[in-house]
């Protein structure tokens, strides 16, 4: 199912009213990982609103994605405890690795890099995540293993 089908069913269990934008625009991220611009145009016809206030509404909350993430998304914690520990510099060194700052992603889907305020395993600090799996008591050197440059697997 390409996006636009996917789209279309998703639509179909709307009623097309000015409430439902939040709820459409969560459905289509869960479904596809972000919103693309053209579905978002879809999405502004269908419920009778201007594109732009769709977009306005897309872009003002953190939950939403208007870009696609990297297949490896990686998650540093900036925890009190994971920050005392070192998470600045682990942070720092996967930055330069794979050749990313915070919320960026590479050209290719690869990494996405980014920062939460905890994850949960304060215990472990400094933590990190990669997709689902957690990484704790990293070390700049530990960290920098994990990944080959961004340039030499390009």
């Amino acid at each position: 199912m390409d996006e636009e089908e996917l789209l279309t069913d998703i639509l179909s269990s709307y009623k097309g009213g000015r409430g439902e934008l939040i709820s459409i625009l969560q459905e289509v991220q869960d479904n596809l990982g972000y919103l693309p611009e053209k579905l978002l145009i879809e999405v502004a016809k269908f419920i009778g609103m201007p594109e732009s206030h769709v977009y306005s509404v897309a872009s003002f909350y953190a939950q939403f994605r208007l870009l696609p993430l990297g297949r490896n998304r990686i998650t540093i914690c900036r925890g009190t405890a994971c920050h005392i520990r070192g998470a600045p510099q682990i942070l720092k060194e996967i930055s330069k690795k794979i050749g990313l700052k915070e919320g960026e992603t590479t050209d290719d889907l690869e990494y996405t890099l980014e920062t939460v305020a905890c994850i949960g395993c304060c215990a472990l600090a400094p933590c990190m995540k990669i997709n689902n799996d957690v990484h704790g008591e990293m070390t700049s050197e530990k960290a920098k293993s994990l990944f080959h440059s961004h340039s030499e697997s390009s």
